[in-house]
């Protein structure tokens, strides 16, 4: 990416500020909601931001092409890499005798390295399969219905997402039984994909902004879609 924009590198931080925030202070709360018609929905209390994370993904494959959002998911992986070895480090650091918050520091910032590690892989698989779909979408639809783009990479790139990470973090644990894997998974892809449909009056005034302040609508038609690469 050569051309200098003038709104990229916020929303770059906009995203990883959602994503480290939802992946570090969501996890250590398991909420249970009594929806309508839905009945008991459990679920990790991150899923309510974490969706956010994917809407900006949208944006940027949107506005500025796969390319642009590729370099984002890296940056985002690497915050929340780093954020998750510094909430590792100052768990285990020996507290000082007359400091008795110990237990709660753990409970609410001692992810495992197992759940870190589940959360890394299902991030990065997740969004990548989200823009991908996003891009692929939006040239064989000519850029029409950003609603349709929007929702069926979400509905992909989550349920990939969550998919993975929850048996990958849980499973055999104890802290979620097994027998509830599923239902959890459920409920968070059901909490996920109704963030993204609510927010999508949202993503279209952003986008029509962005492509008018930018003076740019990408399509990734020559694009290298290899995720590895920068």
């Amino acid at each position: 990416m050569t051309k200098q924009y003038k709104y990229y590198d916020f929303i770059m931080a906009a995203f990883v500020t959602v994503l480290v925030c939802s992946n570090l202070i969501g996890p250590a709360k398991v909420a249970q909601i009594d929806a309508p018609l839905l009945g008991i929905l459990t679920f990790g209390a991150g899923v309510l931001f974490f969706p956010i994370s994917f809407i900006f993904g949208d944006i940027l494959t949107e506005v500025y092409g796969y390319a642009a959002s590729r370099r984002v998911i890296w940056v985002g992986f690497a915050g929340l890499a780093f954020a998750s070895l510094m909430a590792w480090m100052i768990v285990a650091l020996p507290p000082a005798p007359f400091w008795n918050n110990q237990h709660e520091y753990e409970v609410a910032f001692g992810s495992t390295w197992r759940i870190s590690l589940a959360g890394l892989i299902a991030f990065a698989v997740g969004e990548f399969v989200n823009s991908f779909i996003m891009a692929k979408m939006k040239i064989i639809g000519a850029g029409k219905r950003l609603w349709q783009r929007t929702i069926t990479s979400t509905i992909f790139g989550e349920a990939i997402d969550t998919v993975m990470f929850v048996p990958l973090a849980f499973w055999n644990t104890g802290i979620i039984p097994n027998d509830k894997i599923p239902l959890v998974i459920g409920a968070q892809i059901i909490a996920k994909i109704s963030v993204e449909i609510a927010f999508t009056p949202v993503v279209y005034k952003t986008v029509a902004f962005l492509k008018k302040a930018e003076q740019t609508d990408y399509y990734d038609k020559h694009t290298d879609f290899n995720p590895f690469k920068l």
